[in-house]
């Protein structure tokens, strides 16, 4: 992991092939990817491993039980990502550490969403048929954002 970059954390994911591609987004960032349980798969699917390629051995990884608890390890810099937010990603503070993705299917419960509303960010969704966004690209433009704004180019 490069100090400074964000870190991405992944709540109760359910998905392995979406892991799997941002374990190598991850790893090919340089950064730290959390993973907090329950999964919907087990740690040894294979197509957890095969979505992310020969670069697993260089994902910086830590599986956690709870989330409140990893939350206290950021003091605060941290911001969640769902459709029912309603400040752009943009917005973000350019220093949050860590970056919570929920759930493919049901996003984060509305607890979190309730106790921190103003660290919630959205990305826009320009059709009003679609719903959601593939939980990996999501990732990728917050993920990248953050790095172009902290990276001279």
């Amino acid at each position: 992991m490069i100090k400074g970059h964000p870190q991405i954390c992944l709540f109760r994911p359910e998905i392995p092939q979406n892991t799997g591609n941002i374990g190598r987004l991850v790893a090919a960032t340089q950064c730290r990817l959390h993973l907090v349980r329950p999964f919907g798969f087990s740690a040894q699917d294979k197509n957890l491993r095969r979505a992310g390629l020969d670069y697993w051995p260089f994902l910086d990884l830590e599986i956690h039980d709870d989330l409140e608890a990893l939350l206290e390890q950021f003091g605060g810099s941290f911001a969640f990502f769902s459709t029912k937010a309603t400040k752009m990603y943009t917005l973000m503070p350019v220093d949050t550490d860590l970056l919570i993705f929920g759930q493919e299917t049901k996003g984060l419960p509305p607890w979190v969403l309730e106790r921190w509303p103003d660290k919630a960010y959205k990305i826009p969704i320009f059709h009003p048929g679609v719903r959601s966004l593939n939980i990996a690209n999501a990732v990728s433009i917050v993920l990248y954002d953050q790095l172009m704004k902290k990276v001279p180019v």
